[in-house]
């Protein structure tokens, strides 16, 4: 009833809302927890506090949890862990995206340790998950203490307003350690992880409309890292134009433009789904289709902050951009920034590590990334976001883009010291300035742009290169080498060890050609060791272990 009283939904309701109907299979279901202490022996409940199995999402497998708050507070304890560590296995060995739904008030005390350890193994799961499930949770109740970091180590994270809460210590603890007095809506309610902190993804008005969202969520997401990026039909024609956009962009470089109005206008039907919208809003990112193939946007939005990259910005958009590399998903970067956020504060804060992993995260993703500057580009932030100079694959720019270190009455002023005070000159100078360096055509000269064209036309010039790319391949070479290290290694060991010796000598020598195989690598390095008389027999045979 207190739940109720909290328009909360219960555990088993909330999968009937997820899941398709009559898809869920429940495993599980008469585990009890091994207490014996403070009186559990007498306190079993079959189930323990969590539901889990599996279902399907618009006819595609998923694995699932749903804690039950009813029982015992929803907390975790050595049964409930190794539930929702079983599915989690699955999860991983069959390809699925996993789908926590969290309502628990942490680590079970009766159980002290072992409850701990409960959760370290949750962890661990999530660790080993990453990059290979999307793992996504919903937080529909409180979440506190430990079992806060599971969810963090998710790829996404949906609250619900009014009703979950996510902090490492409740308010009681705050005011306990510290003067500090601070209520639960403050320190962690849905509102704060969603707008300042940038912990939560999205938030919702209640129970069902996170559920019902979080389908719709994953028809834009693969199964797995193996998978392609998904594909729906669409009836919205490719190269439909939209005339809108010519005049979107103002004559004015100082006046802002909704970044966002691009996005909706070029995406198939005008659907996009954004993450993040309440934090780090300098920065835009999310999934829209084009020709029905879900791509990721990340985009400079000139409304909040000019569109400059700030720290928050740069860890928000680097995250989204490791995701979408992670599970194959393309990226679509729209480009208006006049540089980094200034600053002691963003200084102070680490704004030159933080800004660098956004930097890392384009630098790093081999997936088909095409970019469109629509005005700004600015500095390092130009390089920063998927330039051609970072691996970029195709790179546009409207007719409006201004592409220079720094913007043209920045860059007068220090140019022509000397004229500072005499505003005609300085005009002057500055119309000069823009007319020869801010603007698309002298980075096209050199290759850095791939084409100009007018904004009505972009619909179509962005999805002709993601068809061509769809099958590109692109390796990470260090990361590439290090694993065939690791593996000519295992096919070595089972040698004798001085042969071990010689061959890693010899095998080090062919690594500098990385398009072999570990098989290949070990065969070409006995061959080398054989040459130099280390091995007497040139029939070789290799044995993977």
């Amino acid at each position: 009833m207190k739940q109720r009283a909290k328009s909360k939904l219960s555990c088993r309701e909330r999968l009937d809302i997820l899941l398709d109907e009559g898809s869920f299979q429940e495993w599980d279901m008469f585990v009890e927890h091994r207490a014996v202490d403070f009186g559990m022996e007498k306190q079993k409940i079959p189930g323990d506090g969590v539901v889990t199995g599996y279902g399907k999402i618009n006819e595609k497998l998923v694995y699932v949890f749903s804690q039950d708050f009813t029982v015992f507070g929803g907390s975790l304890s050595e049964a409930h862990a190794e539930k929702i560590c079983k599915v989690m296995d699955h999860a991983v060995r069959n390809g699925a995206p996993l789908i926590g739904l969290n309502d628990s008030g942490g680590a079970r005390i009766q159980e002290g340790v072992v409850s701990l350890g409960g959760y370290a193994e949750v962890f661990q799961r999530n660790v080993l998950a990453s990059g290979v499930v999307p793992q996504i949770s919903l937080v529909m109740g409180p979440c506190a203490g430990g079992a806060v970091y599971s969810p963090a180590m998710t790829d996404f994270i949906f609250m619900v307003e009014d009703s979950s809460y996510m902090f490492v210590t409740g308010p009681e603890v705050v005011k306990t350690v510290t003067p500090e007095e601070v209520t639960a809506e403050e320190l962690g309610g849905a509102s704060t992880p969603s707008r300042k902190s940038g912990v939560a993804d999205l938030t919702f008005k209640n129970d069902a409309e996170a559920l019902l969202m979080t389908r719709e969520f994953l028809s834009y997401l693969p199964q797995n890292n193996q998978s392609k990026s998904p594909t729906v039909s669409t009836k919205d024609p490719i190269e439909r134009e939209e005339p809108s956009l010519d005049k979107l962009v103002p004559e004015d470089p100082a006046k802002p433009y909704d970044i966002k109005d691009v996005i909706y206008k070029v995406a198939d039907d005008g659907e996009f789904f954004e993450i993040q919208p309440n934090y780090a809003q300098n920065i835009v990112i999310g999934f829209t289709r084009l020709n029905g193939t879900t791509i990721g946007v990340v985009a400079n939005q000139p409304l909040v902050l000019a569109g400059c990259l700030d720290i928050d910005a740069s860890i928000k958009g680097g995250r989204f951009i490791r995701f979408c590399d992670a599970f194959n998903i393309p990226i679509l970067t729209l480009v208006d920034v006049p540089g980094f956020m200034p600053g002691t504060s963003q200084e102070y804060g680490g704004i030159i590590k933080h800004g660098a992993k956004l930097l890392f995260a384009y630098a790093e993703a081999t997936v088909p990334k095409v970019t469109l500057i629509t005005r700004k580009a600015y500095g390092g932030a130009y390089d920063v976001m998927s330039s051609k100079h970072i691996r970029g694959d195709i790179n546009f720019a409207w007719p409006s883009a201004e592409i220079a270190v720094m913007g043209p009455k920045g860059a007068v002023e220090i140019i022509f010291r000397g004229d500072i005070g005499d505003e005609e000159k300085i005009e002057k100078r500055t119309e000069e300035y823009r007319t020869k360096f801010a603007n698309p055509f002298i980075a096209a000269s050199r290759g850095y742009i791939d084409d100009i064209f007018l904004p009505h036309k972009t619909r179509g010039k962005l999805y002709h290169p993601h068809e061509h790319l769809k099958n590109k391949t692109q390796k990470n070479y260090k990361i590439h080498t290090a694993t065939k290290v690791f593996q000519a290694l295992r096919i070595f060991v089972s040698k004798e060890i001085t042969e071990l010796i010689y061959g890693l000598i010899a095998a080090a020598k062919v690594l500098i050609d990385t398009e072999l195989s570990a098989e290949e690598v070990a065969k070409k390095a006995i061959q080398v060791a054989s040459d130099i008389c280390v091995f007497t027999n040139n029939n070789i045979q290799i044995e993977k272990i």
